[in-house]
């Protein structure tokens, strides 16, 4: 009996378009944006991806113009003003990190537009990236008044080296396709139209292949990832114990009302 995605994690869209392929589709208001119920539901789609027998590769893409906008205002409200929501959603931030590193098949991510937020946490991940010529990668963390957590930590130095991952992730400039592709933050870039199908050509490739040895090298070479596992738990810490500031709460503002922040937080650390 197959595994009733739908069910489980109703925020998102499933297909099978080839044998061995579970194809996870961004569908929401807002450029994909991802809302409280689809952070949990990215976070934990991996968990049963691992254990789903007729899952040999996992394709993670968005529809429409865009790959995902990052979290919605109401899921950032939460976060900013109630500390239970706070604490929750850290865990699945750190879980969501965890489980894509952790599932032993492999992932593909197709991204395309704007690539934000949790969104952009399992599209970097993911073990092979593809993205379109014009696709806008963005770390919006800093901008947003917070330390840049989520995964930065744990793989855009090894990626992209510690000088670019520094200028990125301090300035939260824009990524265009080609660049992440030329400093080595993803593994494929491609014209804008053909990013979902050569997607698609590689999760297929990758399903027909010995299926241990795949596994067995990623979870071989995912032990460098695991390696950064302290510097990801203090940068993790940071960002939300940054939520609880007055930064965080002009950060949100300035977005919902489209102007720079003004940010007056304290400078001593």
């Amino acid at each position: 009996m197959s595994t009733d995605y739908e069910s489980l994690y109703p925020s998102f869209r499933y297909d099978r378009p080839a044998d061995g392929v579970l194809r996870i589709t961004f569908d929401a208001p807002g450029l994909n944006s991802v809302g409280p119920e689809a952070h949990r539901e990215i976070a934990d789609v991996w968990l049963t991806v691992d254990r789903d027998p007729e899952v040999r590769v996992a394709i993670l893409q968005g529809a429409g113009r865009g790959f995902s906008a990052g979290g919605s205002f109401e899921l950032l409200d939460g976060i900013i003003n109630d500390y239970e929501i706070r604490t929750r959603v850290m865990r699945e931030a750190r879980d969501l990190v965890w489980n894509v590193i952790n599932c032993s098949k492999p992932i593909v991510s197709a991204i395309h537009g704007p690539a934000v937020g949790a969104g952009l946490v399992a599209g970097i991940l993911a073990d092979i990236s593809i993205v379109g010529r014009t696709a806008r990668i963005i770390d919006g963390h800093t901008r947003l008044g917070v330390a840049a957590g989520d995964h930065a930590a744990v793989c855009w130095p090894l990626l992209a080296g510690m000088a670019k991952s520094k200028y990125y992730l301090l300035t939260c400039d824009t990524l265009t396709g080609e660049e992440a592709e030329r400093i080595g933050l993803v593994s494929l870039c491609v014209d804008d139209d053909q990013v979902h199908d050569r997607a698609l050509e590689v999760a297929v490739q990758l399903a027909g292949m010995a299926q241990s040895a795949l596994r067995w090298t990623k979870h071989s070479l995912n032990h460098w990832y695991r390696q950064a596992g302290p510097a990801f738990d203090a940068s993790l810490g940071l960002e939300f114990y940054g939520f609880g500031g007055p930064d965080a709460a002009e950060g949100l503002a300035s977005h919902r009302e489209k102007r720079p922040p003004v940010f007056n937080g304290p400078t001593s650390e």
